[in-house]
């Protein structure tokens, strides 16, 4: 099985608490021979629209490695109780998957299964995940049982510098559990084909 993980950090550069995240993720999803790969979207451009090719950006690029992906995780920090621009953009740039279906043709992204890693200093993990997994849903994406992984701590905080390693540290102690829970649940879906 291999994985994308499309990483929605704000940062360009410096720490990423919603990066060590999906890193720490991928550790355990490789555990279960799941490869991993994660595209950081910020490191891209991606232009404003509702299609999937537009002139001279990346998009087309990274919507071929979700066709070649069994599963597609959207990674992102809390904004104002809102998922990141970055994916807010991408998941724009996906409504021409949407028009597909309308037309009555299969989602060429339908038989894949999706998830998200999330990063907060407040609540709000709930209403960007619903979010998420309605428009997955949309698109024929499945959502197993244990398809989040969501992460509020103050240490989150805007300001609050952690170094990658005390942020590691803090998830396998807190978070060690719901990571294996998430890898394993992805593991068993694709042991039922």
């Amino acid at each position: 099985m291999k994985a994308i993980i499309l990483l929605g950090t704000l940062k360009e550069t410096g720490v990423s608490n919603t990066a060590v995240l999906a890193q720490f993720l991928s550790g355990y999803l490789e555990k279960e021979a799941i490869e991993c790969e994660t595209i950081k979207l910020a490191e891209h451009v991606i232009s404003r629209g509702t299609y999937i090719k537009s002139s001279d950006d990346d998009f087309p690029s990274i919507y071929q490695k979700l066709l070649d992906s069994d599963i597609i995780l959207f990674a992102t920090p809390i904004w104002w109780n809102s998922h990141s621009s970055e994916i807010q953009r991408v998941i724009e740039r996906l409504d021409e998957v949407f028009d597909i279906i309308n037309e009555g043709k299969p989602s060429p992204l339908e038989n894949k299964f999706g998830g998200v890693i999330i990063t907060g200093d407040s609540d709000g993990v709930e209403h960007v995940t619903g979010n998420i997994a309605n428009f997955f849903s949309s698109l024929g994406v499945t959502i197993p049982a244990y398809g989040s992984l969501g992460v509020i701590w103050e240490g989150h905080a805007k300001g609050k510098e952690q170094t990658p390693e005390n942020l590691l540290t803090y998830y396998e102690k807190e978070y060690a559990k719901d990571a294996e829970s998430m890898a394993k649940s992805f593991k068993k879906l694709n042991s039922k084909d």
